[in-house]
């Protein structure tokens, strides 16, 4: 490809990865996620380069390094063009919304993320949230939440913040770590899709490739999706692998390629939804590689 070809292209851009170190005393983990024992920057471009990703944001992983993005911003002094980088705040820290702000002036910052699956949100919880919430609007940076079994405490949070771009997490739903994947994994999708009536939440269309039943290509998830998509519109939809989470339920490419030639999308809406909606939504493009 000449660089005329290159830079008319629409960049493919994965809107999910993580990569870190081999557990060791200079960063321990803190507890574990599924994948191999290391996946480093390196690796990541790598795995990017041998299917055409030109870009991802590199997601600083909560299970292994909890608020510690140090690793995630080693790799993006290594690799400038190819990462944007977002790291997880805790909403429970009296001053996150000053992190919030010193984190945001860092290289290569597109955004925040905010865990939020499982548990009941406490009062000093819920403050945080919206502390960082509104950072996020004032700084003009998405946040993520992960709201796996939570949909209407995101609800509750794009109300009150109408000036923040939200970004929801792996469709909304909740999604295996191994096999197999859930006896009805869609399940929640009428309550994700409930949520696109706020114009100011996007959608994450990540590690979608594990909620099927079936093996490579994957057809059973187009029919849902299509919901989703319709609901949304594309321009608020991002294509993502999580990889490495999804490591055990398919290989890279196979999360890729599902997309990229699947018969369910125009080239039009491949475009919108494997970067273009991306670019629109953290105001980042991968450089050359």
């Amino acid at each position: 490809m000449n660089p005329t070809e290159a830079a008319e292209r629409h960049a493919v851009i994965d809107c999910q990865v993580h990569a870190y170190e081999r557990d060791h005393p200079g960063r321990p983990w803190v507890g574990t996620l599924a994948g191999p024992l290391e996946v480093t920057g390196d690796d990541m471009v790598t795995a990017m380069d041998a299917v055409g990703v030109d870009g991802a944001l590199l997601v600083s992983p909560w299970s292994m390094y909890r608020y510690d993005p140090s690793y995630a911003l080693e790799v993006f002094a290594k690799h400038p063009t190819r990462f944007g980088l977002i790291r997880p705040f805790d909403p429970r820290s009296a001053a996150v919304g000053e992190e919030f702000v010193e984190w945001v002036r860092q290289p290569g910052v597109v955004g925040g993320r905010i865990m939020m699956s499982y548990e009941e949100v406490s009062d000093e919880e819920t403050a945080g949230i919206d502390a960082i919430l509104s950072a996020g609007a004032a700084a003009g940076v998405p946040v993520n939440i992960l709201c796996w079994n939570n949909p209407g405490a995101l609800a509750a949070l794009a109300e009150r913040h109408p000036d923040t771009q939200i970004v929801i997490d792996h469709v909304g739903l909740k999604q295996p770590f191994e096999p197999p994947a859930p006896q009805v994994p869609f399940a929640g999708l009428d309550a994700v899709i409930g949520l696109s009536r706020y114009q100011n939440v996007a959608i994450k269309i990540s590690g979608a490739c594990t909620l099927s039943h079936e093996p490579y290509p994957f057809i059973d998830i187009w029919a849902p999706l299509a919901r989703v998509f319709d609901a949304y519109g594309l321009e608020r939809c991002l294509w993502g692998t999580d990889w490495t989470r999804a490591v055990e339920l398919l290989n890279y490419g196979e999360g890729v390629f599902a997309f990229r030639t699947t018969a369910s999308l125009s080239d039009s809406d491949r475009a919108m939804l494997m970067g273009g909606a991306l670019e629109r939504i953290y105001r980042w493009r991968p450089g050359p590689a």
